[in-house]
This record gives C-alpha cells, sequence and structure tokens, in this order.
C-alpha cells in the first residue's frame, strides 16, 4: 500500500484557523488547539447571541415605549391595545423612536390612544351596570318564583 503524504492539507487547515484566531490573547492566537477551542466557543456565542441581540432590542424598544406612555397617563398595554384597534401600524422599533426623539408626535398617538381607552372602559362600566341590573333582577325573579312554589306546596298538604 502507498503511503498518503497529506502536509498540505494539515498546514492549510491550521493556517485558516490560525488566520480566523487573529487578536485573541496569548496562545489562543498562536497555538492551533487552544486556537481551534477559543474559536469554537466564540463562533457558538456569536451564533447565540445573534439571536439574543433581537430579543434584546425588542426589551428595550418596550421599555422605552412604556416609560414615554407613563408620561402621557397611559399604560404601555392598553397603549398597544389602542394603537392596534386604531389602525395604528407603527412597530415597537419606530414607536421607541417617536417616544425618544419626537416627543409630541408621540403624545399625540397616545392622547388618541388614552380616548379610545377611556371610551372603552366607560362602555364597560355601563355594560357591567346593566348585566349587575339584569342579575339582580332575575334573582328577585327566583325568589318571587319560589315563594310562589312554596305557598302551592303549603296549601297541597
Amino acid at each position: 500500500m502507498s503511503r498518503v503524504k497529506r502536509g498540505n492539507v494539515l498546514q492549510n487547515r491550521h493556517k485558516k484557523i490560525l488566520k480566523y484566531a487573529k487578536g485573541f490573547r496569548g496562545s489562543k492566537s498562536k497555538l492551533f488547539i487552544a486556537a481551534n477551542q477559543a474559536l469554537m466557543q466564540a463562533w457558538r456565542n456569536a451564533f447565540r447571541d445573534r439571536r439574543k441581540k433581537k430579543r434584546d432590542f425588542r426589551s428595550l424598544w418596550i421599555t422605552r415605549i412604556n416609560a414615554a406612555c407613563r408620561i402621557n397617563g397611559l399604560s404601555y398595554s392598553k397603549f398597544i391595545w389602542a394603537n392596534d384597534k386604531l389602525g395604528v401600524t407603527l412597530n415597537r422599533k419606530v414607536l421607541a423612536e417617536l417616544a425618544v426623539r419626537d416627543k409630541e408626535a408621540f403624545a399625540a398617538l397616545a392622547l388618541n390612544a388614552k380616548k379610545l381607552a377611556d371610551k372603552t372602559l366607560a362602555e364597560k362600566v355601563e355594560s357591567d351596570k346593566k348585566a349587575h341590573a339584569d342579575r339582580q333582577a332575575r334573582a328577585e325573579k327566583k325568589k318571587l318564583a319560589d315563594k310562589a312554589h312554596e305557598k302551592t306546596y303549603a296549601a297541597a298538604k
């Protein structure tokens, strides 16, 4: 069997890894094994953090919007709900930018949202009052029916 010499392949692979590890501290940029391990960890962290970055920014935007909403006398959840009902299609990134850079425009959005939220709350209070009155009327009707039933039952004895 003939001998296989793969000196170039191994050397090229090592050179490639050491090239990627340029800038790492100490032996992590000089020795292949240390550089390879450092690169594997760095790439794993980079892959994970590219996804985490999206979550972190969304969280930051929500925090900024919430702070601006509170200044305008509204909670974040009511603001988002009202904007959805009003058909405002601005995403959280743009809303956060408005909250930071253009406070007047954000205040106008918040005012519209607050009007809708207050109107909806007033309607809910009215419907709750009506439902409560209906429940009380049904309870009174049931009491009267029970009394009538008791009288007929007592008369039958």
